[in-house]
């Protein structure tokens, strides 16, 4: 198998172009053919230098959105699954999208179904996804199917941007206040240092603290860099192992302001994850172990799963969401009222409704208290640096 580029024209005079998978020019044009292409060149793919490491093949959200969106238009509109995935697949920029796309059109015309098609890419598409998927072929409500997951997805987005929004700011700020620091302890305080020391002046403590933690700064600069990267790397270690994951994901849910809000984030994706599943007909034991694995926190998701496990044993999922420990009381009362009148999908969705709104308000409050603190411990950092190299210069002074 190799890859082909191609150009031609549609059925309507317009010129388009892309990649296609096969064993021959000959098996290209046969299938462009049945599309009502007509073939102008086709070339094999040129092969490239490329780092694997720096290779981009992932699918943004929101680029999954628009896609699922404009399909489920497609379909509504009675278009032909086959010619609404080749027209998806021209208009994306993404080129490993624009494969995955036209992998899945090539299955799907060799009789797959769309779901398996899809299955055969995890990093694109998800279990819920896939889940949803066949639900939709099955009830032959595959544009209803598709529409829900764009909606769950931009809601998704949003939920992202909201928690960065709330990440960027106070992290920004100590990366920068740190790095001028390193700076000012690095190439400014020795100048001032170097002239007290020819001046004969008297240190206070103050200064003579800073000067003794410039002078280290700068004969170890570069073991202090490798100390940060290897932090860092240390960290992202440490914290894909089991027993790291337990620890960091426990300490996070219990950090002052951002535990509550990461906590109200990961129950407003459990609750928006599971509504979804269930109302697209997935059952219940297959949709919490799908949920499972969206709450981005390991105690959250062994309570779903230990939730599940109770479920399957027979209890309600109101009991079982009690027993675990990490749920709200709200969020299981009205669990219980829709098990109690069959509304399950409809009252998950009006929780998860509402903890997007707390975390909208957790946001605002967070950075309305972050900023002034920020603000008073950044300037204290910098502004103790310069004081203490003024200090001598006060006391010079008083001795003419």
């Amino acid at each position: 198998m190799a890859i082909y580029v191609w150009k031609g024209k549609n059925r309507y005079g317009d010129t388009v172009g892309g990649e296609r998978v096969a064993t021959s020019p000959e098996e290209v044009t046969r299938i462009l053919q049945k599309e009502q292409i007509q073939v102008m060149s086709i070339a094999p793919k040129r092969v490239g230098f490329s780092i694997p490491f720096f290779k981009r093949e992932k699918v943004k959200l929101k680029e999954l959105a628009v896609y699922s969106r404009q399909l489920s238009v497609l379909i509504d509109a009675e278009l032909p699954l086959i010619q609404s995935l080749n027209i998806l697949s021209e208009q994306t920029k993404n080129k490993y999208f624009k494969r995955v796309i036209n992998t899945i059109r090539e299955d799907v015309e060799a009789g797959s179904t769309l779901n398996q098609a899809k299955r055969k890419f995890p990093k694109a598409f998800d279990d819920l996804y896939c889940n949803l998927i066949a639900s939709g072929e099955q009830s032959g409500s595959l544009d209803i199917m598709l529409r829900r997951l764009a909606e769950f997805i931009e809601k998704v987005v949003r939920l992202r941007s909201k928690v960065r929004q709330a990440m960027i700011y106070p992290v920004a700020i100590v990366v920068f206040a740190v790095v001028v620091a390193i700076f000012l302890l690095w190439k400014v305080i020795p100048v001032f240092a170097s002239i007290f020391t020819e001046l004969g002046a008297q240190l206070p403590a103050l200064t003579a603290f800073i000067i003794a933690l410039s002078r280290f700064v700068s004969n170890y600069i570069l073991f202090i860099f490798i100390g940060i990267i290897g932090l860092v790397i240390g960290f992202r270690y440490f914290r894909r192992t089991p027993q790291g994951r337990w620890m960091t994901d426990r300490w996070i849910l219990k950090i002052p302001l951002f535990g509550e809000l990461l906590r109200k984030v990961a129950i407003s994706r459990i609750t928006r994850t599971l509504s979804t599943l269930v109302s697209g007909g997935v059952p219940m034991l297959e949709s919490l172990k799908i949920t499972s694995s969206t709450a981005n926190n390991v105690l959250l998701e062994t309570a779903v799963l230990d939730s599940r496990q109770k479920v399957s044993e027979g209890k309600s999922l109101t009991d079982a969401l009690k027993e675990t420990g990490h749920f709200p009381f709200m969020l299981t009362q009205m669990v219980s009222v829709g098990e109690a009148t069959g509304t399950l999908d409809e009252m998950l969705t009006k929780l998860a409704d509402f903890y997007d709104e707390e975390v909208d308000a957790s946001v605002a409050s967070l950075l309305s208290i972050m900023e002034p603190v920020l603000l008073i411990a950044v300037g204290g950092m910098v502004g103790s640096l310069v004081i203490s190299m003024y200090l001598p210069i006060f006391s010079l002074m008083q001795q003419f």
